[in-house]
């Protein structure tokens, strides 16, 4: 059975029929081609898809895609602005903070609800914020620089 949804993506309206089992990072992969949002483990340890519902950081694995109707959503391809890298890119770029560039998005979508909710935090602030976000290659410390430029910057 189909279910018509509509919501808010990085700012556009979409208006979309799918499937009630549709997981809402496999909506935006696949039917919004937003394919910046990652799925890396399928159970919620990872946090490589993580973006924001209204405003709020959201491992988008964890959400049916019909759950998130009427909400407003952003991926990290809604940080960017008029061509302008967002301060958390711009952090990621200038800090050295990623390597392969997996768990990249959802490290900024989650720095981002960190700084929104805490706008000068600790490193160690920083580091519980991230605990649900798993890298294999940096070791985490560029990530922490990355966010704290960020906070600097905002």
């Amino acid at each position: 059975m189909a279910y018509k949804i509509t919501l808010t993506v990085n700012g556009k309206t979409i208006t979309a029929e799918l499937e009630a089992r549709t997981i809402l990072a496999d909506f935006l992969r696949e039917h919004l081609s937003l394919t910046g949002t990652h799925i890396g483990c399928d159970t919620s340890s990872c946090g490589a898809c993580t973006v924001h519902i209204n405003g709020a950081a959201v491992k988008s694995c964890t959400v049916l895609a019909v759950q998130a109707d009427g909400t407003d959503i952003t991926t990290v391809e809604g940080l960017s602005q008029n061509g302008n890298l967002h301060p958390i890119q711009e952090g990621f770029n200038q800090e050295h903070g990623l390597q392969c560039g997996f768990c990249t998005p959802g490290m900024m979508m989650t720095a981002k609800d960190l700084l929104q909710r805490n706008p000068n935090p600790s490193e160690q602030e920083i580091r519980e914020a991230l605990e649900g976000n798993f890298c294999r290659c940096t070791g985490y410390h560029n990530i922490v620089k990355s966010i704290q430029y960020a906070a600097n910057k905002m």
